[in-house]
């Protein structure tokens, strides 16, 4: 873990602000604005080839993302779009994480669920009328994108409250084995969201304590429910998809580029279910109608803010968490450091400022970190690149992907969080050196998948905290 060390300059009192001179000035906004401090040294014969290839993989793997996530976050996937677009721009200019790729997060994605799920319900017909917004989507669409907007914005707010009080530091109560428990129970949660497009079933929103386990309780009670096409269609899926992205990782040194297979799944199925007809032949369902083009900024329900409190802390701490994590690997991998609290104040207004521009909740994600390591990212660069090729395809791709099915997504979804759930792997590794840590770790998944992830990551620090201090006792 890298830690930065406070500038000096944050030490100097208020009566010696008027004799700062040009260099301390210049230091601070370096500090607020890390862009101006790598942008001018950015070499571009060394670095932009690998930056351009990195961010083309990067913008594949945004999409297919947003897309998903935005469905997860039961909003319309053309705002997954947005939320892989305007947060890592914004990220590029205040954060300090070089291969820290902000966007549409599947932690953050059910939590604000849960909130756009309570708000704005569709069996609430009151709601739903004919009116259309400049993108062609009805009120009800809009109410919900108002929701999980809220959401993100609230979740911003208390990211840079936590920044401008200091408490970037608090990270350092969170120990590894909090960590990859949540994370681990947070993508059993995600895989459970998933099933329901995997098997074909239409099944009604479950949440709250144990709805984990309630929904699998459902799908087993109406297994008769299950398409077999699309059961079938899930299970090609994973299996390309686990197979070449394993030959991608076993032969990376061999070849020079990686096999794009999500990208080719994507076409290739969405000709296939085009030209069958899928959709009415098999009842197949698929992504539907996404409007091409950005709207205008558009506030979010400003009104409801005191409804998403628990949804918005939810957010900002799970959000936070996994992102400092993912600072500090690439941090710590490339020998440079991060300050905690300019990355809360990074994240805070990421969030804030997409809320106004219709996206969902974003964080980093551990999936984007290694397409970028593994496709040899250098900078920041390669998320703008990928930014440039993520706008192209909403002006001009992004209404080709109505045929779409939904359980290539949901597959991709899977295999995109094999390094989260293949952190089970750690038990034997805690139980070998501290039979505490193996308990921490077990006991807080087991929270995290009864309850939730924000939930699950209290319980571990507290929990942590409690078995420190009984161990000092001792």
């Amino acid at each position: 873990m890298v830690k930065s060390k406070r500038r000096t300059y944050c030490k100097i009192p208020w009566e010696r602000v008027s004799n700062l001179g040009c260099s301390e000035i210049r230091l601070w906004w370096q500090e607020r604005l890390p862009i101006l401090e790598w942008g001018p040294k950015y070499n571009l014969h060394d670095n932009l080839l690998a930056d351009t290839v990195a961010g083309m993989m990067l913008a594949v793997h945004q999409v297919v993302q947003g897309l998903a996530f935005a469905i997860m976050s039961s909003v319309h996937p053309v705002f997954g779009l947005y939320g892989s677009l305007f947060p890592p721009l914004i990220y590029a200019i205040f954060g300090m994480g070089r291969h820290v790729s902000t966007g549409t997060f599947a932690i953050t994605s059910l939590i604000s669920a849960g909130a756009v799920e309570r708000l704005v319900s569709p069996t609430n017909v009151t709601m739903l009328n004919s009116s259309l917004c400049p993108l062609g989507l009805s009120d009800f669409e809009m109410q919900r994108i108002g929701v999980a907007a809220a959401v993100t914005f609230l979740g911003g707010i208390i990211q840079l409250s936590l920044g401008l009080l200091h408490l970037g530091s608090a990270t350092l109560l969170l120990s590894e084995p909090v960590v990859s428990s949540m994370t681990t129970g947070a993508a059993t949660h995600v895989v459970t969201s998933q099933v329901k497009y995997l098997l074909g079933m239409k099944m009604p929103y479950i949440s709250g304590p144990l709805g984990m386990f309630y929904i699998y309780h459902y799908i087993i009670k109406n297994i008769n429910m299950v398409q077999l096409e699309v059961l079938l269609s899930s299970i090609c899926c994973l299996a390309v998809l686990i197979v070449v992205k394993d030959l991608n990782e076993r032969f990376k040194n061999k070849i020079k580029f990686v096999i794009p297979i999500d990208l080719i799944l994507i076409i290739t199925s969405s000709l296939a279910c085009c030209y069958a007809d899928m959709e009415s032949a098999y009842d197949i369902p698929v992504v539907g109608y996404i409007p091409k083009g950005i709207p205008p900024p558009w506030v979010p329900s400003i009104n409801i803010l005191s409804d998403v409190v628990t949804e918005a802390f939810g957010v900002a701490l799970v959000g936070y968490t996994v992102s400092i994590f993912i600072a500090y690997n690439s941090a710590k991998k490339f020998k440079y450091f991060v300050d905690e609290n300019q990355e809360l104040f990074a994240h805070g207004l990421t969030n804030v400022i997409s809320s106004f521009l219709l996206c969902i909740p974003n964080a980093g994600a551990p999936a984007r970190l290694f397409v970028l390591y593994n496709n040899g990212a250098k900078t920041q660069v390669a998320c703008l690149i990928s930014c440039i090729l993520i706008l192209l395809v909403i002006y001009f791709i992004a209404p080709l992907l109505y045929w779409l099915p939904m359980c290539v997504l949901a597959s991709i979804i899977l295999v995109s969080l094999k390094g989260m759930l293949l952190q089970f792997r750690d038990l034997k590794k805690y139980w070998n050196m501290d039979k505490i840590d193996c308990v921490i770790w077990v006991c807080t998944y087991l929270v995290t998948i009864c309850f939730a992830a924000n939930i699950g990551l209290f319980f571990g620090v507290v929990l942590s905290l409690a078995l420190g201090l009984f161990r000092l006792t001792r």
